[in-house]
């Protein structure tokens, strides 16, 4: 038990120390032009992969049509920036109408 309490208290200290390092270096760290746009195109293919494994996946297979369609409703209305609530519910509602519909 105390050893699971000093592995908490070190991963709670870690990552103090990382979130703290962010605001610490800022003016002081200065990253190439070329590093900053490969940072920004890796966030964007993590959010890539994360969005398009939770919409096609579940359980290790396919999830079916009704969630991917749910999901490419949200992303529409997201790009066209419609307010987050009305991205949800049209997402949700999607998905919904076509599952009771009886697509799966």
């Amino acid at each position: 038990m105390n050893g699971e309490i000093a592995l908490i208290l070190v991963l709670a200290a870690g990552t103090y120390a990382f979130r703290l390092a962010g605001p610490l270096l800022q003016g002081r760290v200065e990253l190439p032009s070329r590093v900053q746009e490969l940072l920004s195109a890796g966030a964007m293919v993590l959010l890539a992969a994360l969005l398009a494994t939770g919409a096609l996946t579940e359980s290790g297979g396919f999830a079916g049509w009704a969630r991917p369609a749910g999901v490419l409703a949200g992303g529409v209305l997201a790009w066209r920036r419609a307010p987050f609530a009305v991205v949800v519910l049209a997402a949700a509602g999607t998905a919904a109408v076509l599952r009771a519909a009886g697509v799966p």
